[in-house]
């Protein structure tokens, strides 16, 4: 096969629709990363290990993973495909390497949507309490209730998986609309807190020098990484994009929009918030900092900014696992249910509602974790390694893809090589220590969210699940992919 976007064995009909531009591309990645829920859930939970220095610690962060862009962007102008990742590692480095990144990859999605869904619910039964709409059938609602909030958000859960499945240009339509609402919410709640807050500023909210330990530092941009994943969902797409470049694009620019919002809320927080408050509500930051500088009806606004945004996010995180499942079913290493295309649309409808319904049954599970801080803790910590992991194993392919250009082309070999491997030696680096402290931290397993065995047994539960599938598709499919039969 080429190394282009394929159509399979019987054509065009194998083929997806090219329906997306660049501010279509903008649209997906922003919404993936939900500037809206990173701020509203993670500020508070990274106050709670980095303290005053969230302006920082989005800072460090950045650097890192706009250097893995760089890779991925290049990555994607030489071969768009859907499986993105999963291919390109797989057919630079190694395929069970490739094999395990689109299965971490999945995987890690697949939680953050079973989660998200119970932060969707949250949101909407808080917003439910504002217009007083306490209890439904003589059902208490309430927004601590973790099977109350996941069955809500499961609901639209599905809703958004069915848009999804009617098309990327309508699912980009509703996904701008959505983010126009809640920037333009953030912009004026942030800007008019710098400016009201009470707490003095201080510069040294911007030293990464003054964090307070090494732990805290490899944490803290553990958390500060993840608010930053999902830019890559615009490179699955790729091949539903008019042209490649516009992918790379859209995933830089999102990434420049997302480092600007990190940095005005996190600034505006703590000119509003002192940091016992900051960490203190935790998934409802928010919320709360939205109650301090404003009343009723007004308050409600970035409640309601949050709650689009997880609608958002849950979209736009089944759009790209689908692809990649479809990109894996087309390669041999999945079943042949996950590369069938909806007769009209072209969309990997069965894959979207596959994917969506692992997520519904993952989310059901969740339940056992009783409260939602700590589920979203555990989740949040876990993806962490795992997102630091995959980027990664990608930022090295494409240095070795493109290892050539540093001969040829010495600046272009910064970006698509020097620039990748740096950010992926720091990635590595922060998610190793903090494996290690998550071990050392603990004498025993319980089930909690604040149990490092517990939080590293999710990430190796996620690696280590991937082999059996990996050795099936070897052995039993003998997928070309494996065979080195797909070039």
């Amino acid at each position: 096969m080429g190394s282009g976007p394929r159509t399979g064995a019987s054509g065009s009909q194998h083929s997806m629709h090219r329906s997306l531009g660049l501010l279509d591309g903008v649209a997906i990645a922003a919404s993936s990363t939900a500037a809206t829920s990173s701020i509203g859930i993670g500020l508070g939970l990274m106050a709670g290990v980095v303290g005053l220095h969230l302006p920082a610690i989005m800072l460090l962060a950045f650097l890192p993973v706009l250097a893995i862009a760089g890779g991925y962007g290049r990555l994607n102008t030489a071969e768009p495909d859907a499986g993105s990742s999963y291919r390109w590692v797989g057919r630079t480095l190694n395929p069970w390497l490739g094999f395990l990144t689109g299965w971490v990859n999945t995987v890690g999605t697949v939680v953050f949507m079973a989660y998200t869904t119970t932060v969707t619910g949250s949101s909407i039964v808080q917003l439910l309490d504002l217009v007083h709409l306490r209890s439904v059938a003589g059902l208490r609602l309430d927004a601590d209730s973790t099977v109350q909030c996941t069955l809500i958000g499961l609901a639209v859960l599905v809703g958004a998986a069915l848009v999804a499945v009617r098309g990327l240009d309508l699912a980009a339509r509703l996904q701008k609309a959505l983010l126009v609402f809640e920037y333009a919410v953030l912009l004026g709640f942030c800007g008019y807190g710098l400016f009201a807050g009470g707490q003095p500023f201080s510069l040294q909210w911007y030293d990464p020098f003054a964090i307070p330990s090494l732990e805290a530092l490899a944490q803290g941009m553990v958390l500060a990484v993840f608010c930053y994943w999902g830019f890559e969902s615009v490179f699955s797409v790729g091949e539903e994009v008019r042209r490649p470049r516009d992918a790379s694009r859209a995933g830089t620019v999102a990434l420049v929009v997302m480092l600007l919002l990190f940095l005005l809320a996190g600034t505006a927080f703590q000119r509003v918030l002192p940091l016992d408050e900051l960490a203190g509500n935790g998934a409802h930051g928010l919320t709360y900092f939205g109650a301090r500088l404003a009343s009723q009806p007004l308050a409600a606004l970035p409640l309601i900014a949050l709650m689009f945004s997880a609608v958002a996010s849950l979209q736009s995180s089944v759009i790209p696992t689908a692809r990649g499942l479809y990109a894996m079913g087309r390669d041999g290493v999945l079943g042949p249910v996950w590369t069938r295309l909806h007769p009209r649309h072209r969309t990997p409808a069965a894959g979207t509602l596959l994917i969506t319904g692992a997520a519904v049954a993952l989310a059901l599970c969740a339940v056992a974790i009783p409260t939602v801080n700590d589920l979203i803790s555990a989740a949040v910590n876990a993806i962490g390694i795992i997102v630091a992991l995959y980027y990664a194993l990608t930022a090295v392919a494409a240095a070795v893809r493109f290892r050539h250009l540093l001969r040829t082309s010495p600046l272009e070999g910064l970006r698509a090589v020097v620039g990748p491997l740096c950010g992926a030696a720091a990635l590595l680096a922060v998610g190793g220590y903090l494996a290690w402290t998550f071990y050392d931290s603990a004498d025993h397993f319980e089930l909690a969210a604040d149990n490092g065995w517990f939080e590293l047994s999710v990430v190796i539960l996620m690696i280590v699940s991937g082999l059996p599938a990996a050795a099936w598709a070897r052995w039993r499919r003998r997928s070309p992919y494996f065979l080195g039969a797909i070039r």
